[in-house]
């Protein structure tokens, strides 16, 4: 790939634009909001303007509902050899494309699994795909070159191509990305009307839980809508298992002393349900999950403590698989939990002790 189209300079077609630009693909950029797209040019995503040429790919960075139609166009006015997109639906986008009278032997349709809970060009990063999973929904018909030119701009943007069927990446988007916005949506839906003492207590449980609730409300609301059945199916589920949890915990709580043991029995279950689910989704690069032991530290709230923390541990050689932060309530300090491999944790801990970091056990 030499040349690259991309329609849409929002977080996603920004952040392509940028992963392409990087490794010296020559870039174009479009998008009705001309102040985006200069704003992306700016970030040195691209140039802005259509070329005068066909590109090798198109990239059509644009919401679901508008796909199918500017394919089509896109094809008639000869903005590229071969068209990708970047859509959260699949089968919406290949229906309407084929009804707009789309050549969908040069298309093949593209997500990738990455984000921010921060929108448009100023919230890009050139590396906001590496190593996540970018799926691809070859149809009977897509040509050679359109598989190969998306595999390119897959690899090109450091993502693990995923090949899947339209109908099966919007059962399993509805799984692991839809359904759980739109639950954790409702959950943060409960503060809204909530005391205040309530709210101000609130640590890093409900923080961790709600936290994708603070995306776009108008790209969720094309995204659920266009993702409708899928995501209903995924609900009623959660509904039933929502419904006995409801039935236990009243069983629990009431005075029938065999009811109130056959509800902690069902809570149980639907506790183990949860480890096991949890456990089956991938670590760190795609690897078996795994169970990391958190070291805790206190932390003063000031520029540059967070970092001198991970100085200290990795001149000890301890390797920060991840990391949760919980800000105090009221002070100007921080519980830093740093997770680490359960072999080394006692170590770190004794070594962060004794460089003066307040360790608590």
């Amino acid at each position: 790939m030499r040349s690259a189209l991309v329609v849409g300079t929002g977080l996603i077609g920004t952040s392509i634009a940028l992963a392409l630009t990087r490794r010296g693909i020559e870039v174009h950029l479009s998008d009705t909001d001309e102040a985006a797209a200069r704003t992306a040019a700016s970030l040195g995503a691209g140039r802005t303007g259509r070329p005068p040429q066909p590109v090798d790919l198109c990239i059509l960075a644009v919401p679901p509902a508008r796909i199918g139609a500017m394919l089509a166009e896109a094809q008639r006015e000869g903005w590229a050899r071969v068209y990708t997109d970047v859509g959260s639906v699949k089968a919406l986008i290949h229906d309407a494309a084929e009804d707009a009278g789309a050549d969908l032997s040069r298309f093949i349709g593209g997500h990738p699994l990455a984000g921010r809970e921060r929108s448009g060009p100023l919230a890009a990063r050139a590396d906001l795909f590496e190593g996540r999973p970018w799926v691809l929904t070859p149809g009977p018909t897509t040509s050679r070159d359109a598989l190969n030119q998306a595999l390119e701009l897959v690899s090109l943007c450091g993502a693990v191509p995923v090949v899947m069927d339209t109908e099966e990446h919007d059962h399993a988007v509805a799984l692991i990305s839809h359904a759980p916005h739109l639950v954790a949506a409702l959950m943060a839906a409960r503060l809204e009307d909530a005391r205040e003492e309530s709210v101000r207590i609130s640590g890093t449980g409900i923080r961790d839980l709600t936290r994708i609730a603070g995306g776009a409300p108008e790209l969720w609301e094309d995204i659920l809508a266009a993702n409708a059945p899928a995501i209903a199916e995924v609900l009623a589920a959660y509904a039933a298992d929502l419904e006995a949890a409801v039935a236990a915990l009243r069983a629990v709580a009431g005075p029938d002393a065999e009811a109130a043991k056959r509800g902690a029995e069902n809570l149980a279950e639907l506790l183990r349900r949860g480890n096991a689910g949890h456990a089956r989704i991938p670590g760190k690069h795609g690897s078996a999950s795994f169970s990391y032991t958190a070291v805790p530290v206190l932390i003063s709230d000031r520029p540059g403590e967070l970092a001198r923390l991970f100085a200290a541990a990795g001149s000890v050689g301890v390797n920060i698989e991840d990391v949760r932060i919980d800000h105090s309530p009221g002070r100007e300090a921080g519980l830093v939990e740093l997770l680490v491999d359960p072999a080394v944790a006692d170590r770190l801990a004794a070594d962060l002790a004794a460089s003066g970091w307040t360790v608590q056990s």
